[in-house]
């Protein structure tokens, strides 16, 4: 496997990024890397993008998180060039966009799986509630005997005391 200078490989992940927006075929007859190589690339980039780890348009890191949903939701209905248009007025690059997809779907994902973790959690915390309140109803109830038959052993006590010194 060939190792590029990282440099060179920056300089191809740029390539793919607005304003050149070239496509991994072009590159590949253009840089003569593999397609693998340039998807994996793209794919890093993105990810990294997703986790904040990139800093792309400037603007867009001080963006709140109703506005960038404000423009998924604004964009997914435009066709592509329509979607540019919409991205140079507003300082944005596709991959913006898309990187704020991601990280919306990936938190919607982590939200329904901790709710249901949290369900099923709940269950066994309620059904542990029950056995324990079901054990120290016994315990009472043992305690309570126990408690009777002393106070019957002391007045035997005492009767016998009593008929003794008779």
């Amino acid at each position: 496997m060939k190792k590029y200078p990282e440099e060179r490989k920056n300089a191809i992940i740029n390539k793919m990024l607005p304003p050149s927006n070239m496509s991994v075929p072009e590159l590949v007859k253009l840089e003569k890397i593999p397609y693998g190589t340039l998807y994996t690339w793209k794919k890093t980039y993105i990810d990294k993008a997703v986790e904040g780890t990139v800093a792309k348009g400037s603007d867009a890191k001080t963006w709140t998180i109703k506005q960038k949903l404000a423009v998924i939701i604004e964009v997914s209905t435009l066709d592509e060039q329509a979607r540019n248009e919409y991205c140079r007025s507003h300082g944005l690059y596709n991959t913006d966009i898309e990187a704020w997809k991601a990280h919306f779907v990936k938190d919607t994902e982590h939200n329904v799986t901790d709710s249901k973790n949290d369900k099923a959690k709940l269950k066994q915390l309620r059904s542990e509630n029950n056995s324990l309140k079901k054990e120290l109803h016994r315990k009472e109830k043992a305690l309570a005997e126990t408690a009777a038959l002393l106070v019957l052993r002391k007045k035997l006590d005492t009767l016998w005391d009593e008929s003794e010194d008779a």
